[in-house]
């Protein structure tokens, strides 16, 4: 039996995570939701989406939404640069897969890390909301935020946003 590097992270209690820059932070995304990384370009607008939706893309003849992961958090829209790019995530929910594109700063590298150094999420003090992080990670001294994909890619939420929006202004 051929035994794989994923196979030897699971045994020794880690997990792969793609790990990126975005405003200067470093976040994780488990690896097994990651389907591919592609350059920055080719995104069509589309008319009354949230600011956090940047339009969508073809993929290979698939639609594919793209959400800029800085608005998402409340920041301002990423401003793209040389290695600026779009990780394609796919998640399976409710028997149907949702894959989405997320804009990045920039790719960093896919790290293995160990259970024991996954801390779970602050309950205070950090820029995102609570529920989009999944734990922080100590590597090499420096903490990355594994993102909750699940919740963060959540657009059932995001379609609620303008009835959301009415609602306080009425």
């Amino acid at each position: 039996m051929k035994h794989t590097k994923q196979d030897s992270a699971a045994a020794t209690g880690a997990a792969q995570y793609l790990t990126f820059m975005l405003g200067g932070e470093s976040f994780g995304i488990g690896i097994m939701a990651v389907k591919e990384i592609i350059e920055f370009s080719g995104i069509t607008e589309v008319p009354m989406m949230p600011e956090s939706i940047r339009g969508v893309i073809n993929l290979r003849g698939a639609v594919v939404p793209v959400m800029d992961l800085a608005a998402r958090f409340g920041r301002p829209l990423a401003v793209p640069g040389k290695r600026t790019c779009i990780v394609i995530v796919e998640l399976e929910g409710d028997g149907e897969r949702q894959v989405t594109g997320v804009v990045v700063d920039a790719v960093s590298a896919v790290l293995d890390i160990a259970l024991a150094e996954i801390e779970p999420a602050p309950s205070f003090g950090t820029r995102i909301r609570g529920d989009f992080i999944g734990g922080m990670a100590k590597v090499n001294g420096k903490f990355v935020i594994l993102l909750n994909v699940a919740q963060v890619l959540a657009l059932d939420a995001l379609a609620m946003l303008p009835e959301l929006a009415e609602a306080q202004a009425a």
